[in-house]
Formats: structure tokens, sequence, C-alpha cells
């Protein structure tokens, strides 16, 4: 009886151990959540949101596989370094912000890639009352460090494409020498620093 209970302690023990999830949390003075679209056919357009929130849940300090991962962000708070382009990206011709003003997503599949420290980044995306499916390209820095402050750090560069039509982001213009004012097509360009929960 007595090895029976301390073998069922054992093994409440490791699968509890098994579970244990490593806890993280956006450092947003260190992290851009970034965009791009073509312009006038010839060049790109940089843009971000400044007020966003995550979190991350990952199996240690070094594997994101199947990450529990979810975010929003302020579409109030887009920058695209002109305030008039800013007004107009907010209002219903795009982001729509005074009756969707958030973007969410939450990753739904996080596969270790063909490159180290690289994974595939599934998620639901929610714009504009819309959710689709995107993925993703997550790569990894090369390990976790700790800052001179005690705190354990990691980061990832996310990058990926969509179409922002799919979102009902559907405003543009034609022009005269062919093509449009504003690309369909968005790229993400997102930094993320992330601080271990203590």
């Amino acid at each position: 009886m007595k090895n029976f209970i301390i073998n069922v302690a054992t093994l409440a023990i490791t699968s509890f151990g098994s579970m244990a999830q490593t806890n993280w949390k956006i450092d947003n003075s260190h992290s851009k959540l970034g965009f791009m679209v073509t312009h006038l056919m010839v060049s790109e357009t940089e843009g971000k949101f400044k007020i966003y929130e995550g979190t991350v849940s990952s199996k240690t300090e070094m594997d994101f596989t199947d990450a529990k991962i979810e975010f929003n962000a302020d579409v109030n708070s887009i920058n695209t370094d002109d305030e008039k382009r800013d007004g107009h990206l907010k209002s219903g011709e795009f982001f729509d912000a005074a009756n969707y003003p958030k973007i969410t997503f939450k990753a739904t599949s996080m596969k270790p890639g063909k490159v180290k420290t690289t994974y595939i980044l599934e998620g639901d995306l929610t714009m504009k009352g819309v959710t689709k499916k995107v993925t993703l390209t997550a790569i990894g820095a090369g390990k976790a460090v700790k800052d001179p402050w005690g705190n354990i750090k990691y980061a990832f560069k996310i990058i990926g494409k969509l179409n922002r039509k799919d979102f009902g982001l559907n405003w543009n213009a034609a022009l005269e020498s062919g093509g449009v004012v504003v690309s369909e097509e968005v790229k993400i360009d997102v930094t993320i620093e992330l601080n271990k929960a203590q």
C-alpha cells in the first residue's frame, strides 16, 4: 500500500511538471506591431499600431511549440507619420475604428519550421468584425537571455502577408497609368520582445 501511494504521488508530480507552462508578457517598449503596403505601385509605406497588449504561454523558455498566444491592438493608435492619412485609415473606408476599435489575434497552431527556432504560426485574426485564419512565420532568437535587472527575455520577428479586402478594408482609387493607389496585399512586420512572468 505504501509503495502504491508513492507511485501515485510520483505520477502526479510528473504529470504536473509536464503540464507546466512558461508565461510571458509583451515588452511594448522594445516591440513593434508594424505593416507595409505598396503606394502608387512604386514604393512602400509603413505604419504601426502604438497601443497593444498580449500574452504568450510556452512549454519552456525555448520551446514555443503550440504556444498559447493572444493579443489585441487599439485601432485608434494607428500611426503612419501622416495625421491626415491616419484619419482616413480610422474611417469607415478602412478600419472603421468607431465601430471596430480592436484588432485581435489568437493562435491556433505553432509548429516548428525547417530552421531552428523558426515556427509556422497560424491563428484567427479579427479586423473590422471579420475573422480569418492567417499563417505567419515566427523567427525566434537564438536563446533566452537575462537582462541586467534579472528579467528573462526572448524575442520573435514575425512576418507574413494578408489581403486587406478579405477583412472589408476595400477603399482604393485607380491610376490613369494603370494600377491602384494602395496595394491590396499588406506585409506584416512585427517584432515582439517578451518578458518572462515572475
